[in-house]
């Protein structure tokens, strides 16, 4: 799916949006859509590690577009590899700027002027989605992410979930989500393969503080790597979304 208003002077900014934010809507927060490497930034890694889980969430840009298109929804996705600047972390943890992931080495990240990069990237991501959650509140913030089958570093640590819901203190939508999952015949994780208390940079500052109703998912990628499963996985989410946040309002 082509963004009509997206222009090639935009392509530039760490964040890239789909759809027109509606107060009352549901907006999707996709902060490891890309896989970008801006010109002038070296990471010094195999070019194809860009196409891999350290670089990039598989799957979740495909679903943001499809989720988008609904009336009423739109999406906030991450318009530079986590590589680069991982938004999803706090400024002060070494892996906002990773030097090692996955047990990758990323050299170009070693010595580097670390608060040059957060300016550039992490700040300004963080600036739109607070602008977009006081601007035009949503019911629902979708916060998508995926995951691998298994760890490249732990290769023989299958995970057997489809999907996974996290959170840190409000537990409301993972809880009004979770037998809507499960009645679609899915193994659904309970803060696995990762917890919500652990990786809740993104909750804690833009949601849980607020009390502002969310749904935090992980979507295992071999179910979500082609258009036929993230056109399955846009409907199912749309559906549940929807479902949810008619019951945290209620």
């Amino acid at each position: 799916m082509v963004d009509k208003d997206w222009k090639p002077e935009m392509k530039d900014l760490p964040w890239k949006m789909i759809g027109t934010p509606r107060f009352g809507g549901i907006l999707i927060v996709a902060d490891h859509a890309s896989n970008r490497v801006p010109a002038d930034i070296e990471l010094g890694i195999d070019p194809g590690l860009l196409n891999a889980h350290i670089a990039i969430d598989i799957g979740v840009a495909g679903i943001a577009a499809k989720l988008a298109a609904h009336t009423g929804a739109s999406a906030l996705l991450g318009n530079v590899s986590r590589l680069v600047c991982d938004t999803n972390r706090t400024e002060q943890d070494p892996a906002a700027i990773p030097e090692i992931t996955d047990g990758f080495p990323v050299p170009g990240n070693v010595g580097i002027d670390r608060e040059d990069r957060l300016a550039r990237f992490h700040r300004p991501f963080h600036a739109q989605l607070s602008r977009l959650l006081v601007d035009a509140p949503p019911s629902l913030t979708l916060i998508l992410h995926s995951y691998t089958p298994s760890l490249t570093s732990r290769p023989d640590e299958i995970r057997p979930w489809h999907c996974g819901l996290l959170y840190d203190e409000d537990e409301r939508g993972a809880r009004a989500a979770f037998p809507l999952l499960e009645a679609e015949g899915l193994i659904v994780g309970d803060q696995f393969p990762y917890s919500g208390k652990v990786y809740n940079a993104a909750i804690e500052r833009h949601v849980e503080n607020d009390g502002r109703p969310y749904l935090y998912i992980e979507i295992r990628q071999d179910l979500i790597a082609d258009d036929a499963g993230q056109s399955e996985w846009a409907e199912r989410l749309w559906r549940i979304c929807n479902a949810v946040a008619v019951e945290l309002a209620g």
